[in-house]
């Protein structure tokens, strides 16, 4: 995924001429943070600190920029915007991720939900949801949780 990432943003910033790969590997991107942008703003309230936790995950653990993390954002925002549901985002990340990236953006998404230290009605439900959509099993999901539980002190 890591890789996906630092191809999409080593292209030109606007080139309209790109492959179906370049389109594919951009909306593959796109598709990963919008997980990320729906689990922020599920609850009804995109809070600074979900943003920031974010762009930190964009810039830390895939290398981006912050003008590439902030441009990957608004990218998923409006798809998400335009979307009718998250089916269309885990597909592509099916098609193209292996079960040990999924989990790794599972547990990316568990980092967001406890931003705040705790996980709400509205996150649980979306996590639940996810790990359907994502082909997952439940014990990958706890699995996940415990990690980023236990690497936060909490």
């Amino acid at each position: 995924m890591l890789d996906m990432l630092k191809r999409f943003f080593s292209k030109t910033k606007v080139n309209n001429s790109g492959t179906g790969k370049q389109n594919r590997e951009r909306d593959l991107c796109v598709a990963t943070c919008a997980l990320f942008v729906e689990m922020a703003r599920i609850d009804g309230t995109f809070t600074q600190a979900e943003l920031e936790t974010i762009l930190s995950i964009l810039k830390e653990k895939y290398g981006l920029s912050g003008e590439h993390a902030d441009a990957l954002i608004e990218a998923a925002d409006k798809e998400l915007d335009q979307s009718v549901d998250l089916w269309q985002f885990a597909r592509l990340i099916n098609e193209n991720y292996s079960t040990d990236e999924k989990i790794e953006v599972v547990e990316t998404l568990w980092h967001i939900v406890y931003v705040d230290g705790k996980m709400d009605q509205y996150e649980h439900y979306l996590m639940n949801k996810l790990k359907n959509l994502l082909r997952l099993s439940h014990n990958q999901l706890i699995d996940a949780k415990l990690k980023v539980k236990y690497s936060r002190g909490t």
